[in-house]
């Protein structure tokens, strides 16, 4: 077995606490991504787990035995990092074999493995390159062979597709993916791309401020965002936040946003929102998807409104607009064929059934 578990992990730097007593439970073969904006603690977690940093307190354990003390070369773990870090006078071979060889396994297991990785990854024709000779996407798979072929408990990746080019990336997300699959290896992938966590992922580590904000499958991070600021983090475009308050009008239970926007809100949201207080400073959470043209025959719960585009951006298959509620900035999603203009009107629709509600104050999702 090769979970990984945290408990109470706490990282100082001198008066700096840049990890804030954590708890994270990895389960064998389970893929995780740890997520979030510079400065969160994510990469200082994993060096933690790594042994490449030290912890100030707490306790980390590996396959249920706690390694605080442990170096990083007796922890079996294997690290891709942002920087390739390959030996340029080593061929891709030999690179890929460099830590079998130190450990002198039988050639003939080295030759088996790094083929088999060769293979796995693609790479099969390049084996006898120098790393001068590779592009930068051959050159992360040769450092993911060399981390497969040890067979280690657990793969730990800091940020590794941070050098490639938009294009590769998307290919190299599908690589690793692709990989994880055939090598169900316990697995730590840290990024501050949210792109990169909701497809990679079986479960997304939030982190803010050196704490977890919510930890879950990107499917619940995505539609069951418990803060402000994991609604605000998870999706691209961000998701809308507009001053609200609930109001009681006709015997319903209502959404005012504006002195002229008022929606009544749909009988399930309407439970969910009766005992919140009418004074009660709010926002209303909405992603861009929910907001977008109005269709010939709406559901229920899909409210019409008026707004005057500011702003266009067509996307091809999309477009997205750009307005002002409640002097807040909006971005919707509407379809090519909407007639979306520059500085034109154009009746919108909000989907409420798949609205948010957040306490001002607090940030947290009621």
């Amino acid at each position: 077995m090769a979970e990984v578990n945290l408990r109470k992990v706490v990282k100082r730097y001198d008066d700096v606490e840049a990890v804030r007593g954590i708890d994270l439970d990895i389960a064998d073969h389970e893929f995780v991504v740890l997520v979030g904006p510079s400065g969160c603690g994510k990469s200082t977690t994993l060096r933690m787990i790594a042994g490449l940093e030290d912890i100030s307190d707490g306790d980390i354990s590996i396959g249920g035995d706690v390694v605080n003390d442990v170096p990083p070369k007796d922890r079996d773990i294997a690290m891709v990092f942002q920087n390739y870090a390959l030996y340029p006078h080593m061929t891709v071979a030999e690179n890929m074999s460099f830590g079998l060889r130190l450990k002198h396994y039988p050639k003939a297991e080295i030759k088996s493995r790094v083929a088999e990785a060769a293979r796995m990854l693609d790479i099969a024709d390049l084996v006898d390159r120098k790393p001068k000779q590779l592009s930068g996407g051959q050159r992360q798979r040769v450092a993911m062979g060399r981390a497969i072929v040890r067979n280690p408990k657990v793969f730990l990746f800091d940020e590794p597709l941070s050098n490639l080019d938009a294009k590769l990336r998307v290919q190299m997300r599908i690589e690793i993916k692709k990989v994880h699959q055939k090598v169900r290896t316990t697995t730590v992938y840290v990024t501050h791309d949210q792109v990169e966590a909701m497809t990679l992922a079986d479960r997304v580590v939030v982190m803010n401020k050196g704490r977890i904000e919510q930890i879950g499958t990107p499917n619940e991070l995505y539609h069951n965002p418990a803060t402000r600021f994991v609604a605000g983090f998870i999706g691209s475009p961000a998701m809308n936040f507009v001053p609200c308050r609930l109001e009681e009008a006709e015997g319903r239970l209502h959404l005012r946003l504006t002195d002229r926007i008022s929606f009544p809100l749909p009988p399930a949201r309407a439970a969910r929102y009766q005992s919140v207080s009418r004074n009660e400073p709010l926002q209303l959470g909405i992603r861009p998807e929910h907001i977008t043209e109005t269709k010939p025959h709406a559901e229920p719960g899909i409210e019409p409104f008026e707004a005057l585009l500011e702003v266009t951006e067509p996307m091809g298959m999309e477009t997205l607009v750009y307005f002002t509620l409640n002097e807040t900035p909006v971005c919707g999603r509407v379809s090519p064929n909407a007639g979306a203009r520059d500085g034109s009107p154009l009746r919108m629709a909000m989907d409420l059934n798949n609205m948010h509600l957040l306490n001002e104050t607090t940030g947290l999702v009621i």
